[in-house]
């Protein structure tokens, strides 16, 4: 697979117009080879919903949904899709197809700030290497759900404690658990059973969680003890990277056929737990718990928030890889149309998912005797803790672990693997036209996948965890992903114009998009994504893990560089770039955001442009 946009040599300035064309090294306008394009359509829509749908619809949206209010919160939700999450979406999606370019060289249509594709690839580098840790642990647990009894149900085990106490059975406690008297997380409310008393219960542990954390991480006491490797979690990583290999290896003809499988089973098994969760016993319930509307809770600014945030999350803004898939498409292509199709299924997929959540979580506060806000987590805890509880307490468990993170396991795959390839064309895109070895992309890929996973190795150390959880708040947090769409939108609307890039969409797609597109580009959705900004800033709390460990100082100097080293991207490579240029700043601004078109956008150019003499190499170089 070959990459030529507007890279090497062989320019041709036409000066009259602004604009330069660039036909790669030494090559003549027209002399290119075309880029790559999906085979099907439905390659691109697949792959952008295996990607952009992932674990966070799973596992943190129905949590924010019960948090923040039930019903109540899909006001917020739904007005910040309308206002962020689509204008932003589609903008990623349409500068790809138009430029024909990865996330570095779309910025070619205003080359001052292609730091803004050097952040990108940092921020989905980031997301590439720890995000598979959760693929891993899933693999861990789909592996253990093939037994007769699952190893997380009971204390029987070698790395059970004295403390460790099952629970089974409705418990007699209940009003001790209304009360929230006990400071332990959910999971430490166990049922009496022997000589426990209620009074005891402060001391006993559940098996779930010394599974997790005694077997699956055997964590250690702080970041500054790593440990150990764990053998078992390391072949388990492996595999999964290798998996990702073969799927991106081969480019989109590849990627685009395996989505059809990994994007489409995990709704085949939701639509299955659906089923099965609503015939539970405590699901009504559980299902109310979630979709009750408390509407006072409209009036806290968290709420919002949190909205905004899951948003940008769940849409995988900012992360470049909807640029490069966009790339791969036919340039006549309508995105404007897959833009809010995709966006649909997304944030469907979210809802659907939490009334398979909570109609689960509902049967297990049910059994347990306890309220549901007691049972009721997101993120990991969900995943790997309050989800094998549930299935723990079903008939025929061992069939219901397995699907559940056979679901986990394609959801997260695919998000990976895009991932993965939104990087890798990234890197392509930067090599020169000339350059076309036989195995580059099998290399580079092979490069990616073998850098990340020698970084992944200080995961799988008993202090993994913490090494994990640094990276998750911040190299791809909420402020590095709002910086980030922040400046998408002041570039596109502001330097390059939003009535300028209309016109481009119009091109492609043979009619304007509304209006409505441009007004959020401009003002609305930049105001949306630095508000949220500096709510995260001013509330900023340092990292712990469990609310216990608080993480040393030089753990958070680490985590603060990986959220500098994406966002300073953009104002270094701004400077960088100015102070370079010759002239006066009024030159070297009109200069710099010249964009730099590909050959492909002489096919819709006018014809006074085409027909203008290009300058002389000597010219070029001068300029």
């Amino acid at each position: 697979m070959s990459h030529y946009v507007t890279n090497g040599g062989g320019n041709h300035l036409y000066p009259s117009k602004g604009v330069v064309v660039t036909g790669g090294a030494g090559a003549s306008p027209g002399a290119y080879q075309e880029r790559e394009t999906w085979t099907r359509q439905m390659d691109f829509i697949m792959s952008c919903v295996g990607f952009a749908v992932g674990l966070g619809n799973v596992w943190r949206f129905p949590y924010l949904c019960y948090k923040n209010g039930g019903g109540v919160f899909l006001i917020p939700y739904l007005l910040i899709v309308f206002i962020g999450g689509i204008p932003i979406f589609f903008l990623e999606i349409a500068l790809g197809q138009f430029m024909k370019a990865g996330s570095i060289n779309v910025w070619n249509i205003a080359p001052l700030f292609k730091g803004l594709g050097y952040s990108s690839m940092v921020i989905v580098f980031f997301c590439n290497t720890y995000y598979i840790m959760v693929l891993a642990w899933g693999f861990y647990y789909l592996i253990h759900s093939f037994t007769a009894n699952l190893p997380w149900a009971s204390c029987d085990n070698p790395w059970n404690s004295p403390s460790c106490s099952e629970i089974f059975h409705q418990i007699t406690c209940n009003n001790s658990y209304a009360n929230g008297s006990f400071a332990n997380s959910s999971w430490a409310n166990v049922s009496i059973s022997g000589n426990n008393s209620c009074t005891g219960l402060n001391d006993t542990r559940s098996p779930i969680i010394e599974f997790w954390e005694n077997k699956v991480l055997n964590i250690s006491s702080g970041l500054d003890e790593p440990g150990s490797m764990s053998w078992e979690l390391t072949l388990c990583l492996m595999a999964v990277w290798i998996m990702v290999y073969f799927c991106v290896w081969k480019g989109v003809k590849s990627t685009g056929k395996i989505v059809y499988f990994t994007a489409t089973f995990p709704y085949v098994v939701l639509i299955i737990l659906f089923v099965r969760g609503v015939t539970l016993p405590g699901a009504y319930e559980g299902i109310m718990y979630y979709i009750k509307p408390n509407w006072s809770k409209l009036q806290e600014a968290q709420v919002w928030i949190d909205a905004g945030t899951q948003i940008f999350f769940s849409y995988a803004i900012g992360l470049g890889a909807l640029t490069a898939l966009g790339s791969y498409n036919r340039f006549n292509n309508d995105c404007y149309k897959d833009a809010f199709v995709l966006a649909l299924i997304n944030s469907g997929t979210s809802f659907f998912a939490g009334f398979v959540v909570f109609s689960i979580l509902g049967f297990m506060a049910a059994e347990q005797g306890v309220d549901i806000s007691q049972v009721a987590e997101s993120g990991p805890g969900l995943a790997f803790i309050a989800y094998p509880k549930a299935v723990s307490l079903m008939p025929v468990a061992p069939l219901w672990a397995a699907l559940f993170f056979f679901m986990l396991l394609m959801l997260g795959l695919d998000s990976q693997f895009v991932g993965v390839e939104g990087f890798v064309t990234g890197i392509l895109d930067l090599f020169p036209a000339s350059y076309n070895h036989k195995y580059k992309r099998e290399i580079a890929v092979a490069l990616c996948c073998g850098l990340c996973f020698i970084i992944d190795l200080s995961m799988v150390t008993q202090g993994g965890m913490y090494v994990f959880q640094l990276f998750d708040y911040y190299s791809a947090s909420g402020m590095t992903l709002l910086w980030q769409a922040f400046w998408e939108c002041v570039v596109v609307a502001w330097v390059y114009g939003a009535d300028r890039f209309m016109d481009d969409v119009a091109r492609m797609i043979g009619y304007r998009p509304f209006p409505w597109m441009k007004w959020c580009w401009a003002f609305i959705t930049p105001c949306v994504c630095i508000g949220i900004f500096l709510f995260h800033l001013v509330n900023y709390k340092p990292l712990t893990y469990n609310t216990d460990y608080i993480y040393p100082w030089w753990g958070e100097v680490i985590g603060w560089c990986m959220a500098l080293s994406s966002m300073l991207c953009i104002p270094v490579s701004l400077l960088y770039k100015l102070f370079r240029a010759k002239g006066s700043f009024s030159q070297r601004w009109a200069y710099l955001t010249t964009p730099v078109w590909g050959p492909h956008q002489l096919e819709y150019m006018a014809p006074d442009i085409k027909s203008l003499p290009p300058l002389t190499d000597n010219e070029v170089k001068a300029k």
